[in-house]
């Protein structure tokens, strides 16, 4: 009976024990994190130094190229064209002969005005002559004061008759001069849409050649209403400063940057209402007619510079899910804090930062996603990552051909296994 009433008791001796080595080999666990916790080395992130510059912002618009000058070129008389004096496509200048008309018609026209000057000069001549005359017998009473009278008018006449046929003549010669069709304007010719043979009319609608002066060269530029507000309200509030003149650089539909910048030569003074949009015009020199009229092309703007800005990098600046840009910053005692700021544009690889940053502030820009706020860290400069070399797509295993060749062989043998 003794022995039953020991046993609880015994159980209960052994739990306990139990109990107290489980809590011992917990509390020694505990100790041992807390030890390698301490031992383990701090997050190590990479910071950029803000330092406020001007920095200039700069806008991306759709633009195509457009000649500078633009002439059709079509006849100003009509006749044959005997023969055509340029190459096609090639360079002409302004007053270089283009086409050659058959002049003969015109050279009669010229002929037949000049004789009709001499005619009325001819009849001119002897009305003066006789003018004189009469004045002389008038003051005799030799001749009617009423003939006198009659005879001036008549030189007077003779007069304008004169001017007539010297008007006459003047016209004839220009029709004349037009019979050799020249280029107005210097620039790059199209294909010529008439041969030799084909009879032209003085101003019909289809043009000979089209010449495009290239250098300098237009862009028509794309900007919406919205930006060019927003454009104006940030120079109104002082907030950006374009007292220079706009540059604009040009990427090509290649990727490339065009060598040559640009600047703006004027905005259209109303929107256009089935897109919203206005249309700015640059102007670039061309020498080498690397732009050809129709090309699409990306225009970077410089809209002015924005005074006392930061930039970082855009790996550095996260969002909240309200919108709010946000970075971290490493402080004097190595903490990390958040700090909210308001950024600009971008330029770059870097955000243009207009508030929220000090000088010599610490912005973490490599290793962001391993830190979070009031964690203790070490910094380095932040070294940007070089850029990678291109690999191919497709890489080829040089074991391609001896194990594509093996089925094959083994498909081979079993054929002759089975002949035999």
């Amino acid at each position: 009976m003794a022995a039953k009433l020991w046993v609880p008791t015994l159980t209960a001796c052994a739990l306990a024990t139990s109990i107290a080595l489980v809590g011992c080999s917990n509390d020694k666990k505990d100790a041992q994190q807390a030890a390698a916790s301490q031992q383990a080395p701090m997050v190590e992130v990479g910071v950029i130094v803000a330092q406020p510059q001007n920095v200039e912002k700069t806008v991306e618009l759709a633009g195509r190229t457009s000649p500078y000058e633009v002439s059709e070129v079509r006849p100003q008389t009509s006749g044959v064209i005997l023969k055509r004096l340029f190459a096609e496509g090639s360079y002409v200048k302004a007053g270089q002969p283009l086409y050659q008309i058959d002049s003969r018609a015109n050279r009669a026209s010229v002929e037949n005005a000049q004789a009709s000057l001499l005619q009325q000069e001819a009849n001119l001549n002897s009305l003066t002559t006789k003018m004189n005359r009469y004045n002389q017998l008038v003051g005799i009473n030799a001749v009617a004061k009423q003939d006198y009278d009659d005879l001036v008018g008549q030189v007077k006449v003779a007069k304008a008759q004169v001017e007539a046929a010297r008007a006459a003549l003047n016209s004839a010669q220009i029709n004349l001069g037009y019979s050799t069709i020249r280029a107005p304007i210097s620039g790059q010719t199209d294909r010529s849409s008439f041969t030799a043979g084909a009879l032209v009319t003085s101003g019909q609608a289809d043009a000979l050649v089209k010449i495009q002066r290239l250098d300098p060269i237009y862009v028509d530029i794309t900007q919406s209403s919205s930006d060019l507000l927003r454009l104006r309200q940030e120079l109104k509030k002082g907030s950006l400063d374009n007292s220079n003149n706009a540059k604009v650089k040009l990427k090509l539909e290649d990727g490339s940057t065009y060598g040559n910048q640009g600047n703006l030569a004027f905005a259209d003074a109303s929107v256009d209402t089935s897109t919203g949009s206005i249309t700015i015009r640059a102007v670039f020199s061309n020498p080498d007619r690397l732009l050809l009229p129709g090309m699409y092309v990306t225009a970077q703007i410089v809209e002015g510079v924005v005074p006392n800005a930061y930039l970082v990098p855009q790996i550095a600046v996260s969002r909240t899910p309200t919108g709010q840009a946000t970075v971290f910053i490493v402080n004097a005692k190595g903490i990390v804090e958040t700090r909210n700021v308001q950024t600009a544009a971008a330029q770059g690889q870097n955000w243009i930062v207009t508030s929220g940053l000090k000088p010599g502030d610490k912005v973490i820009a490599d290793g962001v996603a391993k830190v979070k706020e009031g964690q203790q860290v070490k910094t380095t400069p932040y070294q940007p990552a070089p850029a990678q070399a291109a690999t191919p797509a497709n890489p080829v295993a040089p074991v391609a051909k001896p194990n594509a060749s093996a089925p094959a062989q083994s498909s081979s043998k079993q054929q002759a296994q089975q002949h035999a």
